[in-house]
């Protein structure tokens, strides 16, 4: 069966939202920072929103046996990964979930490892968990961007305690390989240290690349990993609070056990119940949603190509966060806020996910060809 064709909302009816991409700026500005998408939501699920509420069927989250069956079944037919439901555990968002899995596997000043240039919110996750940072930045060859697994050894090495792996990777739209995420189970088995995979991208995979889910690798990975993921970047539905973290082992699942009880109840009725639904039924409008990110991809790249050549854009293998470089236009440390000054274009700061890329800019392209269209010519304009 062919995807279902999905389009996105005119900007006049975007302007109307209540969400913090259409709220943070004022009306002339097009926002593209935000790793929210434009489209409407999948139909199952939000006619399961729509009964819950037209029954006032809002109360507090219990037990929910049906999310971790629809992600055992979604991640089987998906990634041929076969994993254990009852080691799925349910917490508020990502974030959350990422800060409470660092406080129990690490001590206040312990040492965690991250790969610049990264989400910000990994630097957030760190301090809130009274942790030390180490770094082991990606490295740039040419346009592409590196794994420097050597380095990573010597950090482990050195007594890192945690590892978080952003998997598949935002900013920089990079898919590991499997090669890659052996070697690192493998060394972090050796070194006794914990991987911590976010993967809440992984979903968003394009075709000619293959997401390898952390824990689908073995006894290695098993031993050392936990993943956590949510239905809430590929379906659209950040703002209902639901993820989940996920071991592949009795041991780390015993350590999982002993999660604050309230990680499960401060998570969404709603969400949980709408994250269900999107690993059972909402695949269909996924794929439509790729098909969609799929020529937005390839259209960021042609406008650029024609309107300003001076940026560099390496087309990413997943997600919908274009990683441009603009140290050509000579546009300083903080080329966004020329943009938006300029222009009226929000983008993400380069320097906001790694000190050593000021010259950049991530751009949301998970929106209408006419909006992108629209943000690269203010682009234009800003640096004419």
């Amino acid at each position: 069966m062919p995807p279902i064709e999905i389009t996105a909302f005119a900007l006049e009816e975007l302007r109307t939202h209540r969400s913090e991409k259409w709220r943070d700026f004022p009306s002339d500005v097009l926002p593209l920072p935000v790793a929210e998408m434009d489209f409407p939501i999948a139909l199952p699920i939000r006619e399961l929103l729509m009964e819950m509420v037209s029954r006032s069927d809002l109360g507090y989250l219990g037990p929910i046996p049906e999310l971790p069956l629809a992600f055992e079944n979604f991640a089987k037919k998906r990634w041929g990964w076969v994993l254990d439901p009852n080691q799925v555990h349910i917490v508020t968002d990502v974030g959350v979930g990422a800060v409470e899995v660092l406080r129990l596997f690490a001590n206040p000043g312990d040492r965690v490892l991250i790969n610049t240039p990264v989400y910000h919110n990994f630097n957030t996750w760190v301090q809130e968990a009274k942790l030390e940072k180490v770094d082991v930045p990606f490295e740039q060859v040419g346009q592409e961007w590196k794994l420097d697994l050597r380095a990573i050894e010597e950090a482990y090495r050195s007594g890192v305690r945690a590892h978080l792996l952003c998997n598949p990777h935002n900013p920089l739209g990079y898919v590991y390989s499997k090669s890659e995420l052996l070697k690192i189970a493998q060394l972090a088995r050796e070194y006794s240290v914990i991987v911590i995979s976010d993967e809440i991208h992984g979903p968003l995979t394009f075709s000619e690349s293959n997401f390898v889910p952390f824990l689908s690798l073995g006894e290695d990975a098993e031993s050392v990993g936990i993943v956590i993921t949510a239905a809430s970047k590929a379906w659209n539905i950040a703002g209902l609070k639901c993820a989940i973290v996920i071991s592949q082992s009795r041991s780390m699942d015993a350590l999982l056990k002993t999660l604050p009880v309230a990680t499960h109840y401060r998570a969404s009725l709603l969400g949980a119940f709408a994250t269900a639904k999107a690993f059972s039924d909402g695949e269909e409008w996924l794929d439509g949603v790729i098909k969609a990110l799929d020529f937005n991809r390839y259209l960021l790249r042609d406008l650029l190509d024609k309107k300003i050549p001076e940026i560099k854009y390496q087309v990413p293998s997943c997600t919908y966060l274009a990683w441009l470089d603009l140290e050509a236009l000579n546009l300083g440390t903080n080329p966004s806020q020329i943009l938006l000054d300029r222009g009226r274009v929000a983008l993400s700061p380069g320097k906001a996910f790694s000190p050593h890329t000021t010259s950049f800019v991530r751009l949301n392209f998970a929106t209408s060809p006419e909006i992108l269209t629209e943000a690269v010519n203010r682009m234009a304009v800003a640096i004419s």
